[in-house]
């Protein structure tokens, strides 16, 4: 099975949010190296309007490989590593320094 790091932007079958059903989304992995075989995960959206706090729109979408304007979106998921598809690149540092921020900010870190 394939080794994933934190920040690296990846497809994966991703559950709603009340399990009612799942479909393959862009995601951040967001958790540290980790012998589970799960990994936590948060989502992207391309729905950028009224975001909320802690929110943000990716600067490097386009050359992260997604095709569309993105956005971080408030959540953190726990996700078997079979369900990714495949790796589509990594959030640049401005992003991931981001990123860390808002997760300090969602979980009042």
């Amino acid at each position: 099975m394939p080794n994933y790091s934190k920040h690296d932007i990846i497809l994966v079958r991703y559950p709603f949010s009340d399990l009612s059903a799942s479909k393959v989304r862009p995601t951040v992995i967001v958790s540290a190296p980790h012998p589970s075989q799960d990994l936590f995960i948060t989502p992207l959206t391309s729905k950028i309007n009224s975001l909320l706090a802690g929110e943000f729109i990716l600067s490097n979408w386009k050359e992260s490989g997604l095709n569309i304007a993105t956005a971080v979106k408030r959540g953190v998921y726990t996700v078997h590593k079979s369900l990714v598809f495949k790796v589509i690149d990594q959030l640049n540092t401005a992003d991931a320094n981001q990123l860390e921020e808002s997760l300090r900010y969602w979980f009042g870190l």
